[in-house]
């Protein structure tokens, strides 16, 4: 594939996150994480700290403007004053990651990227998981969380996340036919997962 934009969706602990930022590099391609919010921020003038804290987390709010025709995804941003913040940042990241892939190879984490760009004939959709033995024990040395509670941590990040996607894109986050490939992170190297992934978009 000449052009590509590799989405990655991942399970808290599994390093998704460390392999995405290997593969840009080891492609030599721009990755977007946290780096979205930066982004949005800048277009919108808001503070980058309200947008992290409620970064893939959804609300109810924003299919009722939908319904109401208060917004349409094709409109621009002229309605989106009236919004909680949670629904501005998913619409400004929805823009933001549809420009991206028009205009450049590059790596995506999260944010419903499979869904957003799921009409883009060059996205490689990824999803890594791994045993929740194995993601406690890269909870508690990679992002120092209490042992005693890793898992619920893991739990509830996982479940926002499910709730994020679920609410926007309408399926259900995690399922196998939404990506080209899933794999256990648990059973491979980070290097040997990035080598993977990257020979799979040279495949195709």
């Amino acid at each position: 594939m000449e052009r590509f934009v590799i989405t990655i969706g991942r399970q808290f602990g599994s390093g998704g996150r460390s392999i995405g930022e290997k593969l840009a590099k080891k492609l030599g391609v721009n990755f977007y994480d946290k780096e979205l919010i930066s982004i949005a921020a800048k277009e919108s003038g808001m503070n980058p700290e309200v947008f992290e804290g409620v970064d893939e987390k959804a609300t109810n709010s924003l299919l009722y403007s939908l319904s109401m025709g208060m917004y349409t995804f094709g409109s621009g941003f002229p309605t989106m004053g009236d919004l909680p913040v949670n629904d501005k940042l998913y619409l400004l990241q929805h823009k933001i990651i549809k420009e991206l892939a028009s205009k450049e190879n590059c790596v995506i984490v999260g944010r419903c990227a499979d869904y957003i760009l799921r009409d883009n004939p060059n996205t490689v959709n990824v999803f890594i998981h791994a045993s929740m033995a194995y993601r406690k024990e890269q909870s508690i040395q990679k992002h120092g969380i209490d042992p005693a509670r890793a898992e619920h941590i893991i739990n509830k990040t996982d479940k926002n996340r499910a709730n994020y996607y679920s609410f926007y894109s309408g399926q259900k986050w995690g399922m196998t036919e939404n990506y080209d490939l899933c794999i256990d992170s648990s059973k491979l190297s980070e290097d040997k997962i990035v080598d993977l992934i990257a020979e799979y978009v040279h495949m195709r």
